[in-house]
C-alpha cells in the first residue's frame, strides 16, 4: 500500500505558501506572506480526540498574519486515503469547535480530498435537533479535479504543482510500475531546470521517492536516471541516495517504535534502511539482501539496544 500521508506532512511544512496559492487562491490573497507561517503541531495534538490518536490522516494547524494585521489560525484537513471517510465533515466540525473553545481563536477550516472517488465532495457539516440547527461550511478542493490540468501543472512555476502531480500519478499508475517509474523521472527532471535550491530539490525528492514507491529493479533504474540528470545539469543535489534511503528506513522505524514499541520499531527501520542501501550498492535481488541482513541480525540487535539506551538517556521512556 502506498503511503500518501507521510510525504504530505513534510512537504506542507516546507511549501505552505505555494500550497495555499495553488489550492486555495482566494484565501491566499488575504494572507501577509512577509510574516512566515507558524506550524502549530503541538497545539493540534492537544485538540485530537483520544479516539483519533494514530489515525492515518493529515491535519495541520497553521498560524498566519492577514493583510489586515489580524492573526488567524488555519486548520487544514487532508483526506488522502484511496477511499472516502464517512465522518470527515463531523471531524472538521469537532476540530473547529475544539480550537475555538480551547484557544478562543477564530479558525478557518480548509479541506483537501485526495481520494479517487469523483462523487465524494463534502463541503459542510449540518446537524438539527428539535429546531436547533448547526451548520459549518468549509472550502474544499478535490485533487482529482487537477487531472484535466496536467499540462498546466507541468508548466506551472509553482513548485507545489509537482506535489499534486506526484499524488495524482501515484494513483493513476497503481498496478503499472513501469509507467510510475517514467513519471517519477519526468517529475524530477524539471526541478533541476527551474533553478530550485538544493534543499528544495532534496525535499521534493524525498516526497516523490517516498510516495511513488517502485519494485527494486525499477527503483535502481530510477536512481540511475536521476544520476544522469544530475550529471547533465552539474547539480549534485541528491548525491547520496543510499544515505537518504537508510535515513528514511530509520525514520519509519522510529515512527513504528513510537506506535508499537521503540526497540522493535527502530530495528525494523534499520533493517529497511540497510536493505535499500545494500540493494543499491550490490545490485542484487531483494531476497539476497534480506538473507544477508538476517545473517547479521545479532550485531544489529546490539546496535539497536545501544541506540535504545541512548534514546532513553536523552528522552526518557518513549
Amino acid at each position: 500500500m502506498t503511503d500518501y500521508d507521510g510525504p504530505w506532512k513534510e512537504v506542507l511544512d516546507h511549501f505552505f505558501e505555494q500550497f495555499m496559492q495553488l489550492c486555495f487562491p482566494a484565501q491566499h490573497t488575504h494572507i501577509d506572506w512577509s510574516v512566515p507561517p507558524k506550524m502549530l503541531d503541538k497545539e493540534l495534538q492537544q485538540l485530537a480526540p483520544q479516539s483519533e490518536v494514530g489515525l492515518r490522516v493529515v491535519d495541520k494547524l497553521v498560524e498566519v498574519r492577514l493583510l489586515s494585521g489580524e492573526v488567524e489560525w488555519i486548520l487544514i484537513h487532508l483526506e488522502i486515503q484511496s477511499q472516502f471517510s464517512t465522518d470527515l465533515a463531523q471531524r472538521v466540525f469537532v476540530y473547529f469547535y475544539r480550537t475555538s473553545d480551547k484557544y478562543n481563536k477564530a479558525v478557518a477550516s480548509l479541506v483537501v480530498l485526495g481520494d479517487d472517488s469523483p462523487l465524494w465532495r463534502p463541503d459542510r457539516f449540518e446537524q438539527e435537533t428539535l429546531g436547533c440547527r448547526v451548520e459549518l461550511k468549509f472550502p474544499m478542493v478535490k485533487l482529482l479535479d487537477f487531472l484535466n490540468r496536467i499540462d498546466e501543472l507541468e508548466k506551472s512555476t509553482n513548485p507545489f504543482a509537482t506535489v499534486i502531480l506526484a499524488h495524482l500519478m501515484t494513483m493513476q499508475t497503481a498496478g503499472s510500475p513501469r509507467d510510475r517509474c517514467l513519471w517519477k523521472v519526468r517529475l524530477m527532471r524539471p526541478l533541476y531546470e527551474r533553478g530550485l535550491a538544493g534543499d528544495d530539490i532534496r525535499t521534493f525528492f524525498k516526497f516523490i521517492d517516498w510516495m511513488m514507491d517502485l519494485p527494486t529493479e525499477l527503483a535502481l533504474e530510477f536512481n540511475r536516471e536521476l544520476e544522469k540528470i544530475e550529471s547533465e545539469k552539474n547539480m549534485p543535489y541528491v548525491t547520496s541516495i543510499e544515505r537518504m534511503a537508510e535515513e528514511r528506513g530509520i525514520e519509519q522505524g522510529i515512527e513504528q517504535g513510537i506506535e508499537h514499541g521503540i526497540e522493535q520499531g527502530i530495528e525494523q527501520g534499520l533493517v529497511a534502511g540497510e536493505i535499500r542501501l545494500l540493494q543499491k550498492m550490490l545490485g542484487v535481488p531483494v531476497q539476497s539482501v534480506e538473507d544477508l541482513v538476517k545473517r547479521t541480525q545479532a550485531e544489529l540487535r546490539e546496535q539497536v539496544a545501544a541506540l535504545h539506551n541512548k534514546c532513553q538517556g536523552k528522552f526518557g521512556n518513549l
